[in-house]
């Protein structure tokens, strides 16, 4: 706890589901965190929220499709606060099918929120995170490519994408800016709201009703991750329920 306090942390998708849970407890635990999302109603709830049990915590309405909006975010956070310690990039969509269903659609917008959101938030974070000598990014990212199945191509490629250019990020950077990342499987979220395709919304709602755990064992990892000493890097971790095949 006494490395989170007074941490400056933005969080990408913290309107609802993990990122809400993961901006609550840091708030909980002396972080001032800075909430982005579309949602602007969602997360002036969650501010007040925050506020009232003595937290510190602002907003920004951005979209993680537009790497301006990312820009901003930073900003905020610099201004509001002096600094950003830490950039937790949450937000993402699942649509999933057959390859050969050719969804194209679905395909371009995981590639702009999966792949180039997260990209985007690290560019945003990086600069300020080298005049500082200090950061940590924390990507959110999945099971899914760690276990490759049907319909999940490519979803799991954008996921396998992010683990992929952050160990490469690992590798260049001289040690000031720490990079985790955190692969979640079945957690209690809306996530499934936003597939098209009906079969698989069912079929991931069902895996959730039966197994999933709890955002906050989400928001417990992140914690774990950022409240490390400065000289200790937390790589990957896994979480997912012990029932989960």
């Amino acid at each position: 706890m006494q490395n989170i306090k007074g941490k400056v942390v933005a969080i990408t998708g913290a309107s609802s589901g993990m990122g809400k849970a993961i901006a609550i407890e840091l708030a909980k635990n002396g972080a001032k965190v800075v909430l982005a999302a579309r949602r602007t109603e969602q997360l002036q709830q969650i501010v007040k929220e925050i506020e009232s049990k003595g937290g510190f915590t602002t907003f920004a309405k951005i979209d993680v499709k537009n790497k301006a909006d990312l820009v901003r975010l930073v900003n905020t956070a610099v201004e509001r606060y002096g600094k950003l310690d830490v950039i937790v990039n949450k937000a993402g969509v699942s649509q999933l099918s057959r390859i050969d269903e050719l969804d194209i659609e679905g395909w371009e917008e995981m590639i702009d929120i999966n792949l180039k959101g997260f990209l985007y938030g690290m560019a945003a974070a990086i600069p300020v995170f080298k005049q500082q000598q200090s950061g940590h990014i924390v990507n959110i990212i999945s099971t899914s490519g760690i276990k490759i199945v049907p319909t999940q191509g490519v979803y799991a490629g954008t996921k396998n994408a992010i683990r992929t250019i952050a160990e490469a990020f690992r590798q260049e950077s001289n040690g000031n800016i720490r990079i985790t990342g955190i692969s979640p499987g079945f957690v209690k979220t809306d996530f499934a709201n936003n597939i098209k395709n009906e079969e698989m919304k069912t079929a991931v709602q069902k895996g959730m009703d039966q197994i999933a755990i709890n955002p906050l064992a989400i928001a417990n990892a992140v914690f774990y991750a950022i409240s490390q000493p400065n000289d200790v890097e937390i790589g990957d971790i896994v979480i997912r329920p012990s029932k989960q095949n």
